[in-house]
């Protein structure tokens, strides 16, 4: 069986320094590790490829990627360049990789035009932003020129995790549940409910979001979270929708990333259906063969497992069947 992977993590040694704060929650060697796998993108990351069965990634920078640099410029010179050159090595192994731009949302039309150069002129397949930019969340009003932009091309942003800004208070005395074991997937649902309640699902309602590790826990709250609204002070907000459920069951796309689970894959199927659930590794951070086996082995349908694997991010990313791109 084909497969695809969409959480697909890289860096280039220029930004090695914007990890920093992810290297804090990790255990020493486990960092080490992956910082090696990360820096590889054709050698072992090839082989690896092939040991598991994973015919393309979606390659994507790690996280925080460009969201830590503080200097407007100089992240819209970095999205520039990072982008340039993961374009160059798709173009060396077309049939292996694909990947998702960097965006530069220190400067929300500068990382409009970026997206649509990306896309456009490079080839790549949308874009993925590691959680909030300085305190900056996808909700922003400033920010709706990017959705504009990325509706207008078709193309998704995957939103991807990454430390807060701050930590809740309920975390305090227990930095273990700091990170992508707990707090990161709270955040990022959190933010996505921002997204449906900030409007920006009615601003745009055919913009389309990725998002990793299964959904983050919201394919499992779907049906409380219309009671709750149903009964909430609604503090003068209303969805054109109805129900938060009808935004996740339609702009939200996940992937399996990181959780390789029957329970919470069964839970996403029933909650939001086939269609709207892609593959992804998370490599380095969770072995690519521990992904592809769950995958292959899981226990759905053969039609969903072929969506799952492959056809929903061709027809999501414009990838041709065979490999590659389909049309820029």
């Amino acid at each position: 069986m084909k497969l695809i992977g969409l959480e697909e993590h890289f860096v280039t040694p220029e930004l090695v320094g914007h990890g920093a704060s992810t290297a804090s929650i990790a255990q020493p060697q486990a960092w080490a590790e992956a910082s090696r796998r990360l820096l590889d993108l054709t050698e072992e990351r090839l082989a690896d490829m092939d040991a598991a069965g994973l015919d393309m990634q979606v390659l994507s920078l790690n996280s925080p990627g460009l969201q830590a640099e503080g200097d407007p410029a100089a992240a819209v010179r970095q999205a520039i360049t990072v982008n340039d050159f993961l374009t160059g090595v798709i173009s060396e192994h077309p049939d292996r990789f694909s990947g998702f731009a960097a965006l530069p949302l220190q400067d929300p039309k500068a990382a409009a035009d970026e997206l649509e150069r990306a896309v456009t002129q490079l080839g790549l397949r949308g874009a993925l932003v590691n959680a909030h930019t300085h305190g900056r969340y996808l909700d922003d009003p400033e920010l709706r020129v990017v959705w504009e932009r990325a509706e207008h091309l078709d193309v998704p942003l995957y939103l991807h995790p990454a430390n807060g800004v701050d930590t809740a208070h309920v975390l305090s005395g227990h930095p273990e549940l700091v990170g992508p074991m707990w707090s990161w997937g709270i955040d990022t649902a959190t933010h996505v409910l921002r997204l449906v309640f900030g409007g920006v699902f009615d601003d745009f309602p055919n913009a389309k979001l990725l998002l990793g590790h299964m959904g983050e826990g919201l394919p499992f709250v779907m049906w409380r979270m219309d009671s709750r609204w149903d009964f909430h002070a609604h503090h003068g907000i209303e969805l054109k929708r109805g129900r938060p459920s009808e935004y996740l069951r339609h702009n939200l796309y996940i992937t399996t990333s990181g959780v390789c689970s029957s329970a919470p894959l069964l839970t996403a199927l029933l909650s939001m259906g086939a269609d709207h659930i892609l593959f992804g590794t998370d490599y380095p951070f969770e072995d690519m063969g521990t992904a592809t086996e769950f995958l292959r082995n899981a226990p759905i349908s053969d039609a969903d497992r072929l969506k799952i694997g492959h056809q929903n991010a061709e027809r999501l990313l414009g990838l041709a069947p065979d490999g590659g791109y389909a049309g820029v």
